[in-house]
């Protein structure tokens, strides 16, 4: 495999290279640049398996690199110093990082997922989801990018009536009838989808509460949702979702 680094602090760039070396054996040729100009150029005439690129650089961002790229036949990680905020983004995206200074095993962990998608053909429209989180757009349209074992899917976070706890995994309930199961935890996607109106009814159940029809009082309590699926809500979350619903009948 070839990696290419691009970051505007050599200290970091040669940190990252010793690291890629002693611990992924696989990547045998590398490159560097440590500007826009540079890593346009340099990205262009290698033609990387494995880009990992920094966000600000002194002549611009990393961001000004990947609009002039012609094609995104590579894998990307970002490297990043970045607040909870521009995190969050990279998660609704599924583009990988890795935080400032650079764990081995988390750069070990990157690079086996980079290897398994390395012929990933939806990097153009993950970054469409990661620019419109960064820029903090109202959108009704506004995309969350979930995979499965096989797939890559766009879903409007707006379709989505509720995800469920599966063990480890999460099952995303997509209106009006689709199933993705998605390898993680329901906890991660609660702080990714609570900014946008999504309530804890349960341990075992996140729910849309723009797709909440009714409370039915029967059987301690369940939601009806707008396809008439059936959510329960835990006694613990009773006194919470009723000051909710409450709000949102106002």
């Amino acid at each position: 495999m070839k990696a290419l680094i691009i970051d505007d602090e050599k200290n970091l760039r040669n940190a990252l290279k010793d690291l890629l070396q002693a611990f992924c054996p696989e990547i045998t040729q590398f490159k560097e640049a440590e500007s826009v100009v540079s890593g346009i150029e340099i990205l262009r005439s290698f033609e990387p398996d494995l880009l990992f690129l920094d966000i600000e650089l002194k002549d611009g961002t990393g961001f000004d690199i990947l609009k002039q790229a012609e094609n995104f036949s590579f894998q990307l990680i970002f490297t990043t110093a970045h607040n909870r905020y521009a995190l969050q983004a990279f998660k609704f995206s599924a583009i990988d990082y890795l935080l400032k200074p650079i764990d081995p095993d988390e750069l070990r962990k990157s690079v086996d997922k980079a290897k398994v998608n390395i012929r990933n053909s939806n990097l153009k429209e993950q970054l469409t989801v990661l620019m419109d989180q960064l820029a903090s757009k109202i959108n009704p349209d506004k995309k969350i990018v979930l995979k499965d074992s096989s797939t890559t899917y766009f879903v409007k976070v707006t379709d989505i009536l509720f995800c469920e706890a599966e063990g480890n995994y999460t099952k995303f309930n997509i209106y009006p009838d689709k199933i993705i199961l998605v390898s993680k935890n329901l906890k991660e996607y609660e702080s990714l989808l609570e900014p946008s109106g999504f309530i804890r009814t349960h341990h075992a159940f996140l729910v849309n509460q723009q797709k909440i029809k009714m409370y039915d009082r029967t059987d301690g309590g369940m939601l009806i949702l707008e396809t008439d699926r059936k959510v329960p809500i835990s006694q613990r979350k009773k006194e919470f979702v009723l000051q909710v619903l409450e709000k949102k009948a106002q």
